[in-house]
């Protein structure tokens, strides 16, 4: 499909992470992300601070992300943010500078669903981009879906976890284990030196193409308990096989689901996005479906550094929608629980 060539300041702020991208159309003038290192030592994302870093972070990662770029302000079409779902005092901080921002320079805004965001990253260049339509598996620390795309702007959630996301199990599991927050691509590291099959975990038994992890939570923690009750050095001598154990019961959940989702609607063009899509054994589990006998799948598995957060997943949408003219206004405020991916 043909790609406009727009120019779009892109700003993603739906967490802990100030993302600002310059794009014009698929390609990536700038990209940058202004960490926020403080929260590793509470073990997880403290909202409040988070808001308060954003503020601190927006106005000058805008100003380098546009001077990286090499482009005037004046250059720019329009300006794409999240708008949910994520953090609210967060969500808020991007989308009152997108707004702000925009208005001054009297040009249009374009409010961006994070998940859609996620999905849309397989189409930054160099690509090359699934086609329409296709399979994406959105797995992160708070959304676990597998979405029927239709096209940039109809997207359909056929499957998702009814408690907890994948990738909260990993962060929790690996709490449970005294890792350090995040957790989860510790856990990647380790299970990469393990044996998968050295411990048993089961799996959820949930119909149809839904998901769980919080049983696999409640499994793991009950076996932590009666393993330490009997051998109180457990974890040091366990640890990567326990980690590869433990992924590869959440690995094989989703690869599961997945074929169901295959089979059930005839598409095998399959792609994943999300934070945990950086996860080696996901990624080898879904490249290994490349390889079958018969009906492969056609994989599709986004560079590192469109895995998790970041704007220029955001710009990608606004490229897709300011082509529409699908402008947001003034009006428009930050939706912390947004699970409609068409809105």
């Amino acid at each position: 499909m043909k790609i406009s060539n727009l120019t779009i300041l892109a700003i993603e702020s739906s967490c802990d992470d100030t993302g600002v991208a310059v794009l014009q159309g698929n390609k990536v003038l700038s990209n940058l992300v202004a960490n926020q290192e403080i929260h590793a030592r509470y073990g997880g994302v403290v909202p409040e601070l988070a808001s308060r870093a954003h503020l601190s972070n927006i106005t000058p990662t805008v100003e380098l992300a546009i001077s990286d770029a090499g482009i005037s302000p004046n250059e720019i079409d329009a300006v794409a943010y999240t708008i949910g779902p994520g953090l609210s005092g967060s969500l808020l901080v991007g989308a009152s500078f997108a707004k702000a921002w925009a208005w001054a320079r009297r040009i249009p805004t374009v409010p961006v669903h994070h998940m859609r965001a996620h999905v849309l990253a397989h189409f930054i260049s160099p690509g090359p981009p699934p086609g329409f339509p296709f399979l994406c598996l959105t797995v992160s620390g708070g959304h676990t879906q597998i979405i029927h795309v239709h096209s940039p702007s109809n997207m359909e959630v056929i499957g998702a976890t009814l408690d907890d996301a994948a990738g909260e199990a990993f962060d929790k599991v690996a709490k449970l284990i005294g890792l350090p927050y995040p957790g989860g691509p510790l856990i990647d590291k380790y299970a990469t030196l393990g044996n998968p099959e050295a411990f048993s975990f089961s799996k959820s038994k949930v119909v149809g193409l839904n998901m769980s992890f919080s049983g696999l939570k409640t499994q793991v923690l009950r076996f932590l308990q009666l393993q330490l009750s009997q051998e109180p050095e457990f974890i040091d001598n366990n640890l990567h096989d326990f980690c590869a154990s433990v992924q590869s019961a959440i690995v094989t959940m989703l690869i599961t689901k997945l074929e169901l989702a295959v089979n059930t609607t005839g598409i095998k063009q399959v792609a994943i996005a999300g934070g945990v899509s950086a996860n080696s054994g996901l990624r080898k589990a879904l490249t290994d479906k490349e390889s079958l006998p018969e009906d492969p799948w056609e994989v599709f598995i986004p560079p590192m550094s469109y895995c998790t957060d970041n704007a220029a997943m955001v710009g990608m949408v606004g490229v897709f929608d300011a082509a529409e003219k699908l402008f947001g206004s003034l009006s428009d405020t930050p939706k912390p629980r947004m699970p409609d991916l068409n809105s």
